[in-house]
């Protein structure tokens, strides 16, 4: 490792940044090194400037890709090595109006009922039924279950943030069933990988195969969707909107800072569309 991004990778943690977006920042800084093929300190503005432009129009990186690396990049030549260039200051990602790919009640239950390994089913159900991310749902503890009142604990997820969300009657069988399979101390769905028992795995059940759960069970169910985990939380918000749930306890549920980022689901659900469409008839009538 050389000093720079061993220098880097302690200026991020001293920040707070989670390893996750070191590793993400620190990438995006060796990506940028590799195209001019020269190290960070000899790389100009104009370097930059050209970099920025040679992702949007020819490697057309999306929103998101865009934004890491601009991260990444200002905060290694402002923090690391002092360079507070004006450049990276005006350069903005673009705004990606795309909306998420949901699944119908339906479809969820028809993908969920195909998962033949219980801890699979009981992930993926877990992740449906209350909102969570990937990596939440992987990594729940039994000290995060509050069966008495009802509740699951997310402890320090993005944003370092914790909040607490509704653990459905169903859901909370299954996951008893799930713990029961295997009764470890720690986690609700451990890993069982190079020859370790359940019972006593350190960690948790891999993102990856959680993964691919998924896709062999939205193949096994033919539907032509674009869906991954994550569209199992965009489902699950739209369809508690459909039911009436207030817009604010889901912002709450879901852990976003911001009504503005729930809101998206305001425009997926069924209920919503024909309500407005009834509204469009009704004004035309005296026409």
């Amino acid at each position: 490792m050389t000093p720079l991004r061993e220098r880097m990778i302690q200026d991020l943690q001293l920040k707070g940044y989670s390893t996750s977006t070191q590793d993400l920042y620190v990438r995006s800084v060796r990506q940028l090194c590799e195209h001019y093929n020269k190290p960070p300190g000899r790389i100009t503005e104009e370097d930059l400037r050209d970099y920025f432009v040679y992702g949007k129009n020819v490697k057309k990186w999306s929103r998101s890709t865009s934004t890491v690396n601009l991260c990444g990049i200002k905060f290694f030549y402002e923090n690391t090595i002092k360079r507070p260039w004006p450049t990276l200051s005006f350069i903005r990602p673009g705004h990606e109006k795309k909306l998420p790919v949901v699944l119908s009640r339906q479809e969820a239950r028809n993908i969920l009922s195909r998962i033949q390994l219980l801890r699979y089913r009981a992930c993926l159900t877990t992740i449906y039924t209350c909102g969570l991310r990937l990596s939440e749902g992987t990594h729940l503890k039994v000290e995060d279950i509050d069966s008495a009142r009802g509740f699951i604990h997310i402890r320090q997820s993005k944003g370092k943030k914790d909040r607490m969300v509704p653990l459905p009657i169903k859901t909370l069988a299954l996951l008893r069933e799930q713990w029961q399979s295997h009764r470890n101390k720690v986690w609700i769905f451990p890993s069982g990988h190079n020859g370790t028992k359940m019972p006593e795995a350190a960690t948790p059940v891999s993102t990856s195969s959680v993964q691919k759960a998924f896709r062999r069970a939205l193949n096994s169910a033919g539907i032509n969707k674009k869906a991954t985990v994550h569209t199992l939380r965009h489902s699950w918000a739209t369809h508690l909107l459909e039911v009436g749930v207030n817009l604010r306890l889901i912002q709450t549920w879901l852990g976003h800072s911001t009504p503005t980022t729930t809101s998206v689901y305001t425009h997926l659900t069924e209920n919503a569309q024909r309500l407005a469409i009834k509204s469009i008839n009704a004004v035309m009538d005296g026409f």
